[in-house]
């Protein structure tokens, strides 16, 4: 009997590449705060998880090599789904990069990064049990 790891695993590892894809984002944020002109942005993880679960959609794992098994697609957030931030305060030089809102969605997003491998710690445990019978 064939398991269906997608079936199985469901949204999960979709929105563990958003939430790795986000957390680069923020870090650039973070990085360029002193840059002028710099224009801070964030990935719209609802929307881009949404379109990443409509029906006809595929979710599938990228990969780094052509051998591995289901690399065709991906659901990495790309420049296009990327929105810029309103700043609240604007700063002289052009920079919408506020420290703390990014500290702070960094933190967040951290934790919610936690949980979902936390969930799929829970999902492939209940499938060794299946398996394994114990």
């Amino acid at each position: 009997m064939a398991i269906d790891f997608d079936k199985h695993l469901g949204v999960l590892p979709a929105a563990l590449k958003l939430q790795s894809r986000r957390t680069e984002v923020i870090a650039a944020n973070l990085a360029n705060a002193d840059t002028p002109n710099y224009k801070a942005r964030d990935v719209d993880f609802r929307a881009a998880l949404a379109q990443a679960g409509a029906p006809g959609s595929t979710l599938r794992l990228a990969g780094t090599d052509a051998r591995h098994l289901g690399t065709a697609g991906g659901t990495a957030a790309t420049d296009d789904s990327l929105k810029y931030r309103t700043p609240l305060a604007p700063s002289l030089d052009g920079n919408t990069v506020d420290a703390h809102l990014e500290q702070a969605s960094f933190a967040e997003n951290a934790v919610r990064y936690q949980s979902t491998l936390t969930f799929l710690n829970g999902k492939f445990r209940s499938l060794m049990t299946a398996i394994t019978g114990q």
